[in-house]
């Protein structure tokens, strides 16, 4: 059996928990322009759903109640295009039905997609994929697979792609050989155990947020979003900020919002939270699956700091939490036991990330526009979700999601930029561009394509050592942006 991998493991406590709910659905819509071949794109959507493993995967429990992957045989559960006609705000509701349908994990794929054709030469394809199988970046590959696919099945072919290396599974068994068992002082997950037990010791909860009434006793799915821009000449003196003090735009945004949240008496003690990736392995870039960890920065303003002092503060903050990003935030939580209440989350309520672009994608014959569809509904009290906008360099359309009763959350991540390496490379990241990324080692168990461990039980309750004793060599981590993570 393949167990879950650590995020997945929250994920599916929360459905299990609440119900199933479209707060973790991700969904996008593509307004398709141009004469489109539906059997076409029907067969190049199920191309995809092969090519990862994750996408045909369903969560069943064993006869001890554990949760473990199954992976459904490709046409074991065929993959079907509804289509829809459906004009003006007929459309609109159609669009918005398909992205807010729930998922049933035990039984269903988590992806879909629905048609709604509003003109022979007029469609919008809504694809919606669970977050327990996806996380932000997986809809860059997803794209671009289905690119390929629609371009070779409009030809009468089938696409001619490389295997993928590794499948998701195999990233699940490989993060549990990395961290090793907590009970031994020598493993990796003992050692980063240490690091945020003392990180976040004393940490205040709830963080006190204005509000206009009593918190309730249950959080509520139910959010929206208040859309909101970023002047670029802003964007250029924090990226000039950033580059002049060895930082990066994520940590001058971390010290900012910390001193909004302090002047809005939120106190000296600010936690928030940060989607970080963990596509750390070469063979992870273009694989779909839910990589999203979480960590907590917390942000000290105590002693009336300057505003250059702080963002020294939060820098160190910053770069021991990467060199510690690996620990699960959910593992964190169950070993830590911080105060647990159903009307906030622990450790953190409000959080801040930066997502990856909306993807483009070409399919030949068609003009396409692809849209970020929302689902009204929130995770945290507070989500302040940093978009680019390709309009032009650095642009940053940002939102803040938000519950309707307090300020509320969605989250996605987007890439993590360590600024460990060298100034020079965080300088270039900071001012937007992206330098050609070096070819990495492969680490563990991912250096074996396919690796299942055959023949071995795979345990759920206490991750296994890595045989080697030493934690893999790691390219350099990237922010991300999940639906998340936490």
């Amino acid at each position: 059996m393949i167990p879950l991998s650590f995020a997945q493991r929250r994920l599916w406590f929360v459905d299990r928990f609440e119900g199933p709910s479209p707060t973790y659905n991700g969904a996008f819509a593509l307004r398709l322009t141009g004469d489109l071949d539906v059997d076409a794109l029907t067969a190049a959507l199920r191309d995809v759903v092969e090519r990862h493993e994750v996408l045909r995967t369903v969560i069943v429990e064993g006869d001890d109640g554990v949760p473990h992957q199954r992976v459904l045989a490709a046409g074991e559960q065929p993959f079907a295009l509804p289509v829809v006609e459906a004009t003006g705000r007929l459309r609109a509701a159609a669009v918005q039905e398909a992205a807010t349908k729930t998922f049933d994990l035990a039984a269903d794929a988590p992806i879909r997609a629905g048609l709604v054709r509003g003109g022979p030469r007029d469609h919008t394809l809504v694809v919606v994929a669970h977050h327990i199988a996806v996380d932000g970046e997986s809809f860059g590959p997803l794209f671009r697979d289905l690119t390929t696919a629609y371009a070779a099945r409009a030809r009468g072919g089938a696409p001619a792609w490389e295997p993928l290396p590794v499948q998701y599974a195999d990233y699940t068994l490989w993060q549990l050989d990395l961290l090793g068992d907590e009970s031994d002082p020598e493993s990796l997950a003992a050692r980063q155990l240490a690091y945020w037990r003392e990180a976040l010791a004393d940490l205040p909860q709830p963080l006190p947020l204005p509000t206009d009434r009593p918190r309730p006793r249950v959080m509520s799915p139910d959010g929206d979003r208040i859309p909101f821009s970023l002047d670029p000449a802003l964007l250029e003196g924090v990226e000039k900020l950033a580059a002049e003090l060895d930082t990066t735009v994520s940590m001058v945004m971390h010290s900012a919002l910390a001193v909004l949240l302090n002047h809005l008496g939120c106190g000296d003690d600010v936690p928030i939270g940060a989607p970080i990736t963990d596509r750390t392995d070469e063979d992870l870039r273009d694989l779909v699956g839910f990589f999203v960890n979480t960590w907590v920065l917390r942000v000290d303003l105590s002693g009336n700091p300057t505003f250059r002092e702080l963002l020294q503060r939060v820098r160190e903050r910053s770069l021991a939490a990467y060199d510690n990003q690996d620990m699960p935030f959910e593992r964190l939580v169950e070993l830590l036991n911080p105060h647990r209440s159903t009307s906030y989350n622990p450790f953190f309520q409000v959080m801040l990330s930066w997502q990856p672009p909306v993807p483009p994608l070409e399919l030949p014959g068609l003009g396409v526009q692809v849209e970020r569809l929302e689902t009204g509904t929130a995770k945290f009290d507070l989500f302040f979700d940093l978009l680019p906008n390709n309009a032009g360099r650095g642009r940053l359309p940002p939102g803040v999601r938000h519950r309707p009763v307090r300020p509320g959350h969605r989250r996605h991540p987007r890439r993590a930029v360590r600024p460990r390496p060298r100034p020079a490379r965080r300088r270039t990241r900071a001012r937007g561009r992206h330098p050609r990324r070096p070819r990495r080692g492969r680490a563990g168990p991912l250096a074996h394509p396919g690796r299942r461990h055959p023949g071995r039980t795979a345990r759920t309750d206490s991750p296994p050592r890595c045989s080697s004793g030493r934690r893999p060599p790691r390219p350099t981590p990237r922010r991300s942006c999940a639906t998340a993570g936490p």
